[in-house]
C-alpha cells in the first residue's frame, strides 16, 4: 500500500497515537480535553495526503527541498497554522510543540513499514514527499506560533505602557503642587526639579513605546489634520528640548510660507526627537542649526550638527526601532533615557504625512536631517 493510500486509511489510529504523546507535554496537557489535543491532526494528515498525491516536476521538487513556497496544498498550510496558533494558546512552548511533528513523523514511518510486505521503489519517493509535506506543516506551524508570541508580547508592552501614564501623572501633578505650596529651600527645589525632569523623560518614552507597539500590531500612526503653523512649532520645540540641556540653543532659520495642515500633536514628536537627537549628539561646543522652508506644496525641515559622525554601517538602520543612532567613535554624550525608538517614531510620522526622510553624515559636513511634508492631503 502506498504511504499516502496508508495515511488515509488509518489516520484515526495515527491521530491516536498522536493524542497519546500529546498528553505527556506538560503541564499543558493537563487541562486540555481529546479534541484539544488533537487539535488539527486529522487535517494536516489528509492534507498531507493530498500533497503526496499532486503530481510534481523535478524542478517543483527542488524548489520544495529549498523551502519555496509552492502553494500546492493550501489546506495543510491553513491547518498546520491553526495548529500552531492554538498550541501557543494553550500553554505549549515552541520545542514541545515541534516535538509533536517529530512524533507525527515517526509514527507513521513506523506504522507504514510495518504493514508493508515486500519492498517497492516507489516507496522511496513516498517517504521523501510525505518528509517533504510534514516540513511544510512544520514550517507554518512554527511560523504562525511565532506570529502570536510577537503579537503577545506586543499586546503586554501595550498594556505595560498604557498602565505606567497613571502613576506617571500622578508623580507629574504631585511635583507640580509641591513646586506651587510648599515652601521649599533651594536644595529640594533643585531636587523637585530632577523629579520633574525624570518624570517627563519616562513619559516621552512610554509614549514612544505605545507608538511602537501601535505599528507593530499593524495600525499606522492615526493622525487628525488642521491648519497650523510649522514654524511656530518648531520654536515651542526648541524652547521644550533645550530646557533639558542648559547652555545649548539651537539657532532657527524660517523662510517662506510655513503653514499647512498637519497633525500639531505628531509634528510635535518629530521635532522633539529630532532636534533631541541632535542635542543629544552633537559637538557641545558647535552650534546646531534647524531650516524651515515653505514652498508652494511642502514644507522642509533640515536639522544639523556637528560632531562625530554616524557610523557608516549604522546609517542603513537608524530608523529601525530599538537601534541607537551611535556616532562612529562615540556612543553619546552622557546617560541616555532613550529606548532607540525615537528615530523610528519621526520615520512613522513622516509616513502617516505622506513625506520622507533621509540623512547625511560625515566628518567634514557632521549630519543632517532632511524631512520633507505635503501642506496637504
Amino acid at each position: 500500500m502506498r504511504l499516502s493510500e496508508f495515511i488515509v486509511a488509518h489516520v484515526d489510529r495515527i491521530v491516536d497515537e498522536w493524542e497519546s504523546f500529546a498528553k505527556t507535554i506538560k503541564p499543558a496537557a493537563d487541562s486540555m480535553s481529546s479534541t484539544e489535543l488533537r487539535d488539527h491532526a486529522k487535517a494536516i494528515l489528509l492534507g498531507a495526503a493530498r500533497d503526496m498525491n499532486t503530481a510534481q516536476t523535478k524542478s517543483e521538487q527542488a524548489a520544495k527541498a529549498k523551502g519555496e513556497d509552492l502553494k500546492k496544498t493550501p489546506s495543510l498550510d491553513e491547518a498546520a497554522a491553526s495548529h500552531g496558533e492554538l498550541r501557543h494558546i494553550v500553554g505549549f512552548d515552541l520545542v514541545q510543540m515541534t516535538s509533536e511533528f517529530r512524533h507525527l513523523r515517526a509514527s507513521v514511518i513506523r506504522l507504514w513499514v510495518d504493514n508493508l510486505k515486500t519492498p517497492d521503489l516507489a516507496y522511496f519517493t513516498d517517504m521523501i514527499r510525505f518528509n517533504e509535506a510534514i516540513d511544510e506543516a512544520l514550517a507554518e506551524s512554527t511560523a504562525a506560533y511565532a506570529d502570536q508570541v510577537t503579537r503577545s508580547r506586543d499586546i503586554f508592552l501595550a498594556i505595560l505602557g498604557h498602565d505606567l501614564r497613571a502613576p506617571l501623572q500622578a508623580v507629574s501633578m504631585s511635583t507640580d503642587l509641591l513646586a506651587l505650596k510648599a515652601k521649599l529651600d533651594e536644595p529640594c527645589r533643585a531636587h523637585l526639579a530632577r523629579i520633574r525632569m525624570g518624570t517627563q523623560h519616562m513619559g516621552s518614552m512610554v509614549s514612544d513605546l505605545l507608538e511602537f507597539v501601535r505599528s507593530r500590531l499593524g495600525a499606522s500612526l492615526p493622525v487628525e489634520r488642521k491648519r497650523m503653523d510649522f514654524g511656530e512649532a518648531c520654536r515651542e520645540a526648541i524652547d521644550e528640548a533645550s530646557a533639558g540641556h542648559p547652555g545649548t540653543y539651537p539657532v532657527l532659520s524660517v523662510q517662506g510660507d510655513t503653514t499647512g495642515m498637519w497633525d500639531r500633536g505628531r509634528i510635535n514628536q518629530l521635532l522633539q526627537n529630532l532636534i533631541g537627537n541632535a542635542l543629544q549628539h552633537g559637538a557641545a561646543s558647535r552650534e546646531i542649526t534647524i531650516r524651515i522652508t515653505g514652498e508652494e506644496n511642502n514644507v522642509e525641515l533640515v536639522v544639523h550638527n556637528l560632531g562625530n559622525p554616524i557610523a557608516e554601517d549604522a546609517i542603513g538602520s537608524i530608523f529601525d526601532p530599538l537601534v541607537r543612532s551611535n556616532t562612529a567613535e562615540h556612543p553619546s554624550k552622557g546617560p541616555t533615557t532613550s529606548l532607540g525608538l525615537g528615530l523610528f517614531i519621526v520615520k512613522e510620522v513622516v509616513n502617516a504625512h505622506g513625506g520622507s526622510i533621509t540623512v547625511t553624515s560625515n566628518v567634514n559636513d557632521g549630519t543632517t536631517f532632511t524631512v520633507v511634508l505635503p501642506k496637504s492631503v
